[in-house]
């Protein structure tokens, strides 16, 4: 058993390991959007490029309204691109795509607080997330603000992953040594490698990829594919 676990929000507490583009692309085919899968992912990585760069996501922001606000950049991208005509039902189709999400993650983030409720009986349990700085908002409209000893948000402290060092300032907050912290996340490349770097557990939250590129299944001391795995520990 670890003194203290480390998790990731996106992608690990909201999806269960499902990448955030899958999560949209489903949600479009749902909705029968009428896009191939590579023009959404166009429409996806200039979303994310867009929001990483500009202050689009303001501080007070709910979860709800940073997803609102993705979405509407991906169908802005879509009709500029001449991908979407402007005789389709743009908004309530973004409107549609948003509600069926947003009742998904709050179904999962729902579980995930079970399990984070667990696991803090028995070790400290800090959050390290990259995300816009308004994740204490998110935290508490998903009913998460009170589990954590820690949060650490990349817009808030300066460091994104992979950069090991968001994770030494989460086990410092924790006040523990790396080898008693086990990092949980659904990116090898983002969460388990920098985390094992410095020296703590890792476990990979195994779910849909982004792409079906080979990856070192070798790199996290264990794999799951549900959070509530970890009560197994």
């Amino acid at each position: 058993m670890s003194k203290g676990y480390i998790f990731d929000f996106g992608g690990t507490l909201d999806t269960e390991g499902c990448h955030w583009g899958k999560v949209l692309w489903h949600a479009y085919q749902r909705h029968n959007i009428p896009v191939g899968e590579e023009q959404f992912r166009k429409a996806y990585v200039y979303a994310e490029k867009m929001l990483g760069k500009n202050p689009i996501i303001q501080s007070d922001y709910t979860f709800r309204q940073t997803l609102a606000a993705k979405l509407r950049i991906e169908f802005d991208w879509l009709e500029w691109s001449g991908l979407v005509s402007g005789n389709f039902p743009i908004a309530n189709s973004q409107t549609a795509i948003l509600d069926d999400i947003y009742e998904r993650v709050r179904e999962t983030t729902a579980r995930s607080r079970d399990v984070i409720y667990r696991v803090r009986k028995s070790a400290k349990v800090a959050l390290v997330s990259n995300f816009y700085g308004n994740m204490s908002v998110v935290l508490r409209e998903f009913g998460l603000e009170n589990l954590f000893d820690a949060v650490l948000e990349s817009a808030v402290v300066g460091v994104r992953k992979p950069d090991s060092k968001i994770f030494e300032l989460g086990v410092n907050a924790l006040g523990l040594k790396p080898e008693d912290v086990t990092v949980v996340g659904d990116s090898l490349d983002k969460d388990i490698a920098p985390a094992k770097s410095i020296g703590c557990h890792t476990i990979w939250l195994k779910g849909e990829p982004w792409d079906s590129k080979q990856v070192d299944e070798t790199l996290p001391d264990r794999i799951i594919t549900s959070l509530g795995e970890l009560s197994e520990e």
